[in-house]
C-alpha cells in the first residue's frame, strides 16, 4: 500500500502538466539539473515555475547579500533575510514550494565563476544567465556550446527584457503544432482500408446505417469513384474539388445527415499531396543522416526512417495511426480504429527492424533504443523539428543584415530592435562608466539623465555600425526611456520574462514543442512582444 501510494503521489501533484507532456515528458525534467545565475526577481520568478514543475535539482549561483530594495521586488525575501546571502535565502523557500527537489547554492559572483571555474557548468542540463553584462554572457555561451549544454539568457530591465536561448542543436519529437492535417491517407488508403470501405454499401436505404456509415468510408469510397471517372487522378484544381462536393452531396439521403456534411467539409483531405512535406524532406535529407556511432538517437531514427519511405513506406511516412471524433455506428469507428492501428504498428516494426540494423551496423547495442521512443517517434513523423542556433558571438559581429533591416523597416518590429540595440548599448555603457545609466554613482548622487542620454545613444551607433548599420537611428524618446529605466527589475517585468525563461526551459528539456528560434523582446510600453531571428 505504501509503495503504491509513493508511486500515486507525484502523478496526483504534476496531474494537470502530466497532460500537457505526458509521463516521458515529466521524467525528463525529473532528471534534469539546473544552474540559475543571479537569483533576483528574474532569475527567481523562472526557478519558481520550475520548482513547482518538478524539476529535478537547481543550482543558485549568486555571490550577494539580501539588501532592502531587494524585499520590493523579490517575493521569496522578506525582512529576516536582511544582510543573509541572497542566494542561501532564495533556495530555503523554494525547497518549501517542493521538497521533491533538490535545491543548492553557492555564493559567488556568476561573472568570478565564469572566469575561474568554466568546468563546473558542464554538470547540468540547463544553464539559465540572468541579468548578465554582454561580455560575461559571450564567455559563458562559450562554455555551454562547447560543453554541449543548453544556455537559457535572461534579462528584465525597466519595461523591457529579453529572453534568447542558446544550442548548437535541438531535435524535436513531439512539436505539438496548434493546427495539424488528420494523418487519414485518404488519398493513398492501403489494402485494409479499401476492403472495409467497400464492404459497407454507402447507398444502403437504411436510415439508420446510412446517417451513421464514418465519413472516412464516405470519402474512401467516392474518391474511388472519382478516380475510376478522371483516369485514376483525384480532385485537384478549384472546379473539380466543388465538383466531388456535389458527387458527396448527392449520396445524400436527408438534408440532417451529419456525416456528410463532415465528408463535404473533410474532402480536402482527398486531395492532399501525396509524399513528404518540405520541411521534412529537409530533415531527412541533412547530412546528420549519415549517422556513425557518435550520432543521437533522434538521427538514427531519421536514417531509419530514410530508408523506410524508400522501402516499406512506399514514398509516405509511418502512419500515426489515430483518427478523429466523427458520427458513426460504434461498430464502424471501433473497427476503423483497429484498422488503422494495426497499420501504425505494422510501420512501427518495419521501422524497429531497420533502427536496430542501423545501430548493430555502427557498433552499438540494437536495443540501446527503447521501443516506446521508437514509437513516440513513428507517431509524429510528420511533427519533427531540428533547431539549430548561431552562437551569441556570431549574432553579435555578423547578424543577418537582411533580417536586421526588415526588422528596421515595419513599425511594430522596430520598436523591439531599438530595444534590442539599447540593451546592449546600456552594457557597453557600463563598462565604460562602471555603473548602468541613469542609477545613483558612486558617491550617492544622481547621473543627471541629460548627460546619460548622449552617452548611450553614442554607445548604441557604436552597436549600430558593428552590425553594419551605417546611418541607421534610434527613437530618441526611446533612449531617454531606457536611462530613466536606470537598471531597475520591476517585478512584474521580471515575473513575465521569468515566465518565458521556465517555459523555454521546459520545451528544451522535455524536448516537446519548438523553442524560441530569436531573441524574445518584450515592450512592456505597448504591452508587444516580438521574436528578432538575428
Amino acid at each position: 500500500m505504501a509503495a503504491a501510494a509513493a508511486v500515486a503521489e507525484p502523478k496526483t501533484k504534476y496531474d494537470r502538466q502530466l497532460r500537457i507532456w505526458g509521463d516521458q515528458g515529466q521524467a525528463a525534467l525529473e532528471k534534469a539539473s539546473i544552474c540559475l545565475l543571479n537569483c533576483g526577481p528574474t532569475g527567481t520568478e523562472a526557478l519558481k515555475n520550475l520548482v513547482l514543475g518538478g524539476i529535478g535539482s537547481v543550482t543558485v549561483v549568486d555571490g550577494s547579500k539580501v539588501e532592502q530594495a531587494d524585499l520590493g521586488n523579490n517575493f521569496l525575501l522578506d525582512e529576516g533575510c536582511l544582510g543573509q546571502s541572497r542566494a542561501k535565502s532564495i533556495c530555503s523557500f523554494l525547497q518549501e514550494l517542493n521538497d521533491a527537489v533538490k535545491a543548492k547554492y553557492v555564493e559567488e559572483s556568476p561573472a568570478t565563476m565564469i572566469d575561474t571555474n568554466p568546468s563546473f557548468f558542464s554538470q547540468f542540463t540547463v544553464v539559465i544567465a540572468t541579468q548578465l553584462p554582454e561580455s560575461s554572457l559571450l564567455k559563458l555561451d562559450s562554455i555551454c556550446r562547447s560543453a554541449n549544454i543548453v544556455l537559457v539568457a535572461a534579462r528584465s530591465y525597466g519595461l523591457t527584457g529579453l529572453v534568447r536561448v542558446s544550442i548548437k542543436e535541438h531535435c524535436v519529437i513531439e512539436s505539438k503544432p496548434d493546427h495539424f492535417l488528420d494523418d487519414l491517407r485518404l488519398h493513398k488508403p492501403w489494402t485494409e482500408l479499401k476492403q472495409f470501405a467497400k464492404s459497407i454499401d454507402i447507398c444502403d436505404k437504411d436510415a439508420v446505417v446510412h446517417k451513421h456509415t464514418p465519413y472516412i468510408v464516405i470519402l474512401v469510397r467516392l474518391a474511388e469513384k472519382w478516380a475510376d471517372a478522371h483516369d485514376g487522378q483525384l480532385p485537384s484544381t478549384r472546379q473539380e474539388k466543388r465538383e466531388f462536393k456535389d458527387l458527396i452531396r448527392a449520396h445524400m439521403l436527408n438534408v440532417d445527415e451529419d456525416n456528410y456534411k463532415e465528408a463535404v467539409e473533410s474532402s480536402y483531405k482527398v486531395s492532399v499531396t501525396p509524399g513528404i512535406s518540405d520541411d521534412i524532406r529537409q530533415i531527412i535529407d541533412d547530412s546528420s543522416s549519415e549517422v556513425n556511432l557518435s550520432s543521437s538517437d533522434f538521427w538514427v531514427l531519421v536514417a531509419a526512417l530514410k530508408e523506410f519511405i524508400a522501402n516499406e513506406g512506399n514514398g509516405e511516412l509511418p502512419l500515426e495511426g489515430t483518427i478523429p471524433d466523427m458520427t458513426s455506428l460504434t461498430e464502424y469507428y471501433v473497427s476503423l480504429q483497429k484498422i488503422y492501428q494495426a497499420k501504425a504498428e505494422s510501420d512501427c516494426l518495419a521501422m524497429e527492424h531497420r533502427v536496430k540494423s542501423i545501430l548493430k551496423r555502427i557498433g552499438r547495442d540494437p536495443e540501446s533504443i527503447s521501443r516506446a521512443y521508437i514509437k513516440t517517434f513513428c507517431k509524429n513523423t510528420r511533427k519533427l523539428r531540428v533547431c539549430r542556433y548561431r552562437s551569441m558571438e556570431e549574432e553579435f559581429s555578423t547578424p543577418v543584415l537582411s533580417e536586421v533591416q526588415k526588422y528596421f523597416a515595419d513599425e511594430d518590429s522596430c520598436f523591439a530592435m531599438n530595444f534590442y540595440i539599447l540593451l546592449r548599448a546600456v552594457d557597453r555603457l557600463a563598462a565604460n562608466y562602471s555603473r548602468l545609466p541613469g542609477i545613483f554613482d558612486s558617491t550617492g548622487f544622481t547621473s543627471e539623465i541629460d548627460e546619460d542620454v548622449p552617452r548611450l545613444k553614442l554607445a548604441a551607433v557604436a552597436v549600430l555600425t558593428e552590425m553594419g548599420l551605417n546611418g541607421a537611428s534610434l527613437s530618441e524618446d526611446l533612449i531617454t526611456e531606457v536611462c530613466r529605466f536606470a537598471g531597475a527589475e520591476i517585478h512584474p517585468v521580471a515575473a513575465f520574462i521569468g515566465g518565458m525563461a521556465s517555459q523555454e526551459v521546459i520545451k528544451l528539456v522535455t524536448k516537446q514543442f519548438v523553442p524560441l528560434m530569436g531573441t524574445f523582446i518584450f515592450n512592456g510600453i505597448d504591452l508587444k512582444s516580438q521574436v528578432l531571428a538575428l
